[in-house]
């Protein structure tokens, strides 16, 4: 694959190593438990749940750990923290305050300020605040997506399992 990918690379002045770029076998081995597990997340939240959405930032949680599974915003640590704590926010300010702007615009805020003072900064999680404090009907589905989250972690898991076999593979 080229090098030449510039969504792929540091900003201009990081001080951060680029992740080895695999060949397009590799890249693409190194996508199918992200796949997996986004497609197994669906599969749990269609049996159980009718609040879909709420599991999209999810999606996103995974290609970026799959992008780089070693950067510190793809740590289980991180992931779990930052998803959960913006499940709970979302779904806090939604009974408190109701479906709506305001409700959004405060969970998504508070979120934001939390992963940066915790130092758990997952962007998507903002986007699980939005879908929690948004949501519509009265389905709690905090459990099935503490669950979905602990699901995800585990790709972290995988997608370092995958590189070293890769690695090992390739020399």
């Amino acid at each position: 694959m080229s090098q030449d990918r510039k969504s792929l690379k540091p900003i201009k002045g990081a001080n951060r190593a680029l992740r080895r770029r695999l060949n397009l076998r590799g890249e693409l081995a190194l996508a199918i438990a992200p796949t997996a597990v986004v497609l197994a997340v669906l599969a749990l939240v269609e049996a159980l749940s009718q609040q879909r959405l709420l599991f999209a930032s999810l999606a996103s949680s995974a290609f970026l750990i799959y992008l780089d599974p070693q950067h510190g915003t793809n740590s289980v640590r991180t992931l779990l923290i930052s998803q959960l704590m913006a499940a709970g926010l979302g779904f806090i300010t939604y009974t408190t305050v109701g479906s709506g702007y305001l409700s959004g615009g405060l969970a998504m805020v508070i979120t934001i300020v939390l992963m940066i003072v915790l130092d758990v900064v997952h962007p998507p999680a903002v986007a699980t605040s939005l879908s929690f404090a948004l949501r519509s009907g009265n389905e709690s589905n905090l459990l099935l997506f503490g669950l979905a989250v602990g699901i995800t972690a585990t790709l972290v898991m995988l997608e370092k399992l995958s590189l070293w076999v890769l690695a090992r593979h390739s020399s």
